[in-house]
């Protein structure tokens, strides 16, 4: 960690730092008013080699690509960008309006606790021009602030496991607008009707950091709320946990009166692979969405990318063409037509028409045969490429699922239909020898401590560094939750919402360490005592529950 003035600015991992403008003593309002005019000078000086900018609560993480811009490099600039002097602390953003009806179930029980009636609580949220702080939670999710917005707000004791796509809450001094249905805490006063994320537009989010915010009542402010105590109502336009598509999409999948499903466009090719089970889950993945996350979007994509590369490269695709990541096995495919296949990453029996199929090595599959990919013996994830690629929709330049926001296509299952891509890169090459070798049950990744060292005990680092770890069974593209001794925290107090990154070590209370994975949060609140090497994230998506982790010292560089 190195100090510039009041500045802090520390290391987060090995692609990224986290500024801090103002000292941890001064308050919310000011931190959040200094990061936003940080943030606006950052994005008017960025140089080649800033992935993203994200704001949150009192800090501004910068995301870079060493490959153009190296760490010193990266914090020469902003130590320049801090010692310019400045016109003005920052730009006003442009204007939205969005539509509100004040029907939210905990409009009446907040309007109580705040001591205040109903329809002032509606005139004073209706009344002040709103700014996007920062983005996070969730794709488009833009917390909201106000300079006349007098109101604290806490949470809800007991979070809603589903709050509709909509719906408009209060928490702490925020105001928030949900893009898409998600559990939440916040309180819920109303709701909108405005797209909030669309993946498809040229700027995906409505609410970015900057943009000031009118929310304009559809009906009069007297309208009576519904009941606190109800539920919110479900989407009406969710998609059920039934309902599978072919993927990909030759036009807009739509629901028709009947519930069956229909498309607007006239077919595409005709599809390559039916998909007879999944296994325990199978997505689309490709190399992701790395620059992204200023929008509240993870980077997804392949946890293990080396596999993905190579199983592309087998096949003769660009190394970025979309696969499918199979985790832990129990997959079985019917070619619909002759293609090309390589399957890399975990290892366990694999067969092609009954015949054995060679891990790490091209293989042509005929119409009419069926794949089966057993359950793994070694490793967590297969790679199953195909020649041309997945052609699954794309999203934000990338065609890959991300678990946790919902993006890209559903995951797959038996009686999905599966089209290819065209993203060659040359024939198929020959090859006689699979140099590979299965993933071990023990593997040793290398970390960078920090940003928040400093909110542990003495302890904690030894203790991280000198144990052996074991992979929780709660583990998923979202993170890996670790068994073995607590680490200790100083203090009871957290950290306010600020960005992570893929690889970061967060430490809830109860002291068991959880590393961020692909679909991850792009904004967390629990401290970070290390963060995994980047050149070591692909072991982590090999490790499977039970696999043992150790850390070492990741080389500065």
């Amino acid at each position: 960690m190195r100090a510039g003035g009041a500045v802090m600015i520390s290391r987060f991992g090995s692609a990224a730092l986290l500024i801090e403008p103002v000292p941890a003593a001064a308050s919310a309002p000011a931190a959040l008013e200094a990061v936003m005019a940080l943030h606006t000078r950052l994005v008017d000086s960025a140089p080649g080699g800033v992935i993203a900018l994200v704001p949150a609560a009192r800090t501004v993480l910068v995301k870079l690509d060493p490959r153009a811009l190296s760490l010193a490099a990266a914090q020469s600039w902003i130590e320049q960008t801090l010692a310019a002097p400045t016109a003005s602390s920052r730009r006003a953003g442009p204007v939205v309006e969005l539509d509100i009806r004040y029907d939210g179930p905990d409009l009446a029980d907040t309007a109580q606790l705040l001591g205040v009636s109903d329809e002032e609580l509606i005139a004073r949220h209706s009344g002040v021009e709103w700014t996007v702080a920062f983005t996070g939670f969730a794709p488009g999710f833009g917390y909201l602030v106000a300079e006349d917005w007098p109101f604290d707000v806490p949470r809800l004791a007991s979070p809603r496991t589903r709050v509709p796509t909509g719906a408009v809450g209060l928490a702490a001094g925020f105001a928030g607008a949900y893009p898409r249905a998600t559990p939440g805490g916040w309180r819920l006063i109303g709701t909108t009707s405005a797209q909030l994320f669309d993946p498809d537009a040229a700027s995906p989010a409505l609410l970015a950091p900057g943009a000031r915010v009118r929310f304009t009542p559809t009906r009069p402010a007297s309208t009576p709320a519904g009941p606190a105590s109800t539920v919110a109502p479900a989407d009406e336009l969710s998609e059920p946990s039934t309902f599978r598509r072919t993927i990909p999409q030759s036009g807009p999948l739509r629901r028709k009166r009947d519930g069956s499903v229909g498309r607007d466009a006239a077919p595409g090719p005709a599809p390559a692979v039916r998909v007879e089970a999944s296994g325990l889950i199978a997505t689309v993945q490709d190399l992701g969405r790395p620059d992204a996350a200023a929008l509240g979007v993870s980077p997804s994509g392949a946890l293990d990318r080396g596999a993905l590369r190579t199983a592309n490269r087998l096949v003769g695709n660009r190394e970025s063409a979309a696969g499918i990541e199979i985790a832990m096995g129990g997959f079985r495919a019917m070619a619909l037509a002759d293609t090309w296949i390589a399957v890399t990453g975990a290892w366990g029996p694999m067969t092609v028409g009954g015949h054995p199929l060679d891990h790490g090595a091209p293989r042509l599959w005929r119409a009419g045969e069926e794949l089966h990919l057993d359950w793994f013996t070694a490793g967590a994830r297969a790679y199953f490429a195909l020649r041309g690629g997945v052609a699954a929709p794309i999203m934000l330049d990338s065609r890959a699922t991300d678990t946790l926001a919902g993006l890209g296509p559903a995951a797959l299952a038996a009686g999905d239909e599966i089209t290819l891509a065209t993203e060659t890169a040359g024939p198929v090459p020959p090859v006689d020898l699979a140099p590979w070798s299965p993933p071990g049950d023990e593997i040793e990744v290398q970390v960078h401590v920090g940003p928040r060292d400093a909110w542990f005990a003495a302890s904690a680092l030894p203790t991280l560094f000198e144990s052996v770890w074991v992979v929780d069974a709660a583990t998923d593209r979202v993170g890996m939750r670790l068994q073995g001794p607590a680490l200790e925290r100083v203090g009871a107090r957290e950290v306010p919402s600020e960005g992570m990154v893929t690889g970061a070590i967060q430490v809830p209370p109860s002291g068991s360490p959880t590393i961020l994975l692909a679909d991850g949060p792009v904004t967390g609140g629990y401290p970070v005592i290390a963060t995994v090497d980047a050149a070591d994230l692909d072991l982590l998506g090999q490790a499977r529950p039970g696999t043992r982790i150790r850390f070492g010292h990741a080389r500065s560089h």
